[in-house]
């Protein structure tokens, strides 16, 4: 193949991948959800958070956002619970904040600040501030999920998916 084939070859195929990738970036956008990483990442999310009359230091590994919208975010984060008493530390494991109404997995979560506990029984159940439980909802187990981590999120065609290992529920703007 001479040199000239090459470069053309590598020339369409360059151009095949970009137009591949924006039309990828430009359906994440189009819907309003857009994933937070690196500096706007950690611009939003809390350092530490209050919940059951105690503050516990945010694991900023274990740490997601995303925008459900123009200026419409949801935070979610572990937290260190070593300090809590047992019957809070085995229900909580993080705090879930959403500064507009949103479904979540088929209920509705108002705007505010939230624990959340992700339970054996296959559901994640969200709290006030107060330890006091809201509401719980099924998850639903993701096998394609390669590397699962221990909280994350993805986007999805009706909103985001907000994870613990391969389980996860739901989250669209209301």
């Amino acid at each position: 193949m001479s040199n000239f084939y090459r470069k053309m070859l590598f020339f369409g195929l360059f151009w095949v991948l970009v137009a591949g990738f924006s039309a990828t970036a430009g359906a994440q956008t189009k819907n309003g959800f857009e994933l937070l990483t690196g500096a706007a990442l950690t611009k939003v999310v809390p350092t530490s958070f209050y919940f059951a009359g105690q503050s516990a230091a945010t694991q900023a590994r274990n740490t997601a956002a995303a925008t459900l919208g123009k200026d419409r975010y949801i935070l979610a984060g572990m937290v260190d619970t070593s300090g809590y008493s047992t019957e809070i530390s085995g229900k909580y494991e993080g705090f879930f904040i959403t500064d507009s109404p949103v479904d979540f997995g088929g209920k509705t979560l108002a705007t505010g600040a939230y624990g959340f506990g992700f339970a054996a029984d296959g559901s994640v159940k969200i709290f006030d501030l107060s330890s006091k439980e809201i509401f719980s909802v099924a998850t639903t187990a993701d096998a394609a999920m390669k590397r699962p981590r221990p909280l994350q999120m993805t986007l999805d065609a009706k909103g985001v998916r907000f994870y613990k290992g391969k389980n996860y529920v739901l989250i669209a703007p209301k």
